[in-house]
């Protein structure tokens, strides 16, 4: 996408949802991204859905569901690599790397030990509001 499509600030509705992704409260997150999605019509409303895609992949990973994080993550990783490294406040290079790394760990893990995943992977997504 072009600097212009990220020149704009973020809707209140997705800025909720990246406070409530901050604070770890993912179901939430996803239900407030989804709402500004929704509401969007521009290219930048593809932004709003990877990140709840990934909202909704750290929710998997938490209720022990590997096959559901690992069909969400295939999806939501190249909706990320379409943005530049920061686009609407938003630090998409950071979450970028960061669900990087969290994949890593879930991929290693595999099903049978997704039970030990270290919540503490999961980062919050820097933004300017």
């Amino acid at each position: 996408m072009t600097g212009k499509d990220c020149s704009s600030p973020l809707p209140a509705e997705a800025v909720r949802g990246l406070v409530l992704f901050n604070e770890g409260e993912y179901f939430e997150a996803h239900e407030a991204l989804e709402n500004a999605w929704h509401a969007e019509s521009a290219p930048i409303r593809g932004l709003y859905q990877a990140i709840l895609q990934v909202a909704v992949t750290y929710l998997h990973i938490q209720r022990g569901n590997y096959e559901g994080a690992v069909r969400v993550a295939e999806r939501a990783m190249p909706k990320l690599e379409k943005w530049p490294a920061t686009c609407c406040g938003v630090d998409v290079a950071g979450l970028r790397r960061d669900y990087a790394a969290a994949m890593e760990l879930l991929t290693r893990l595999g099903p049978q030990q997704i039970h030990v995943f270290d919540n503490r992977t999961f980062k919050t997504i820097h933004y300017e509001d």
